[in-house]
């Protein structure tokens, strides 16, 4: 589907459409942040279908000349999203009796499973409220009654905040980590930390250094096999997490090194030949994000597998050159 709009008075027109590829990648990437969670990741989701939301992308231009792209998607919003612990199995129990009783359906702005993006060469205040006006008109058309930015970084501080004299409210969000790497390796990594923070992490590899042999694999992607291996340990993630938003399928793992080719990683560790843990990540020139964890809970806390995951990867990181390392939630 695409529609497009004109508006008459602030003399920009809008492409809504579906699809991604219904806009062409240029002028996508003429006003989108050079990011990895780009055009080709988009594209990924639009084509491995995620059941819980519609996604869909909005342009704006001057005449025919790309000015402003953002990612919006339109999903039931659980309202005990950022509830945890027992509370959170309370009204987990009654969402199987009545799935929607905690939900309202909303259209965000953003990213499901990441920091949003807009994407802005023109004017800003004009663009905002273009963008503005045809998230309430998707709404309104869809019986939405929320409309929500999600999870945008400091960066964008000067473009939403003047929406909260719209009626807006602004409210935190789980946090994004990044860690700046300029360690020369994990030692002297482990001299910026605090004595007791040092005292725990030794301790933990002690237990494990020189009497569990992992057998660690990196590679761009996995085969068959594999895959299976890694979707089995993330829906176990998934289904022990109190606090998950998006459920992905199996083809995200597969597609990605498809339409990625060069920016996806996955660390595959195993023990006895069996995978207990596994690592997805998006990869540049120099950041590394930590994007999707499994684990095999019979032996995380024995080996602190979250640990090892940890030391390997920031080495990776040291040893590629990358300078950050960035943890999306």
């Amino acid at each position: 589907m695409i529609v497009s709009k004109r508006h008459e008075r602030l003399a920009l027109n809008t492409r809504v459409v579906k699809k991604i590829t219904q806009i062409p990648a240029d002028d996508w990437n003429k006003v989108y942040p050079n990011i990895m969670e780009g055009y080709n990741f988009y594209k990924t989701l639009d084509e491995t279908g995620l059941d819980q939301f519609s996604l869909f992308y909005i342009a704006v231009y001057n005449r025919k000349t790309p000015v402003a792209a953002t990612a919006c998607f339109i999903m039931n919003y659980p309202l005990d999203t950022s509830i945890n612990g027992p509370l959170r199995r309370v009204t987990n129990s009654i969402r199987k009796v009545m799935p929607n009783i905690f939900s309202l359906k909303a259209v965000i702005c953003g990213m499901p499973m990441g920091q949003g993006k807009i994407g802005i060469t023109g004017d800003t205040d004009t663009v905002m409220k273009v963008i503005l006006r045809r998230m309430e008109q998707i709404a309104k058309k869809n019986k939405a009654s929320i409309v929500a930015f999600k999870d945008f970084d400091q960066a964008h501080t000067k473009i939403l905040d003047p929406l909260q004299n719209k009626g807006f409210a602004k409210f935190d969000s789980l946090p994004t980590t990044i860690l700046n790497v300029w360690y020369k390796d994990f030692e002297e990594y482990m001299t910026t930390l605090s004595s007791a923070s040092r005292y725990d992490l030794r301790r933990k590899f002690k237990k494990v250094d020189g009497r569990v042999n992992f057998d660690l694999k990196i590679a761009d992607a996995v085969d068959a096999g594999e895959l299976q291996e890694v979707y089995k340990l993330y829906l176990d993630i998934v289904a022990k997490h109190d606090m998950g938003f998006e459920l992905l399928p199996i083809d995200f793992f597969r597609m990605m090194p498809v339409n990625m080719p060069g920016q996806t990683k996955y660390f595959l560790w195993r023990l006895d030949g069996k995978l207990v843990m596994f690592l997805f990540g998006l990869v540049s020139k120099n950041m590394f994000i930590d994007y999707y964890v499994g684990l095999d809970y019979s032996v995380t806390h024995k080996y602190h597998l979250y640990f090892v995951k940890f030391r390997e990867t920031l080495n990776w990181c040291i040893k590629k050159g990358a300078c950050r390392r960035s943890i999306p939630r």
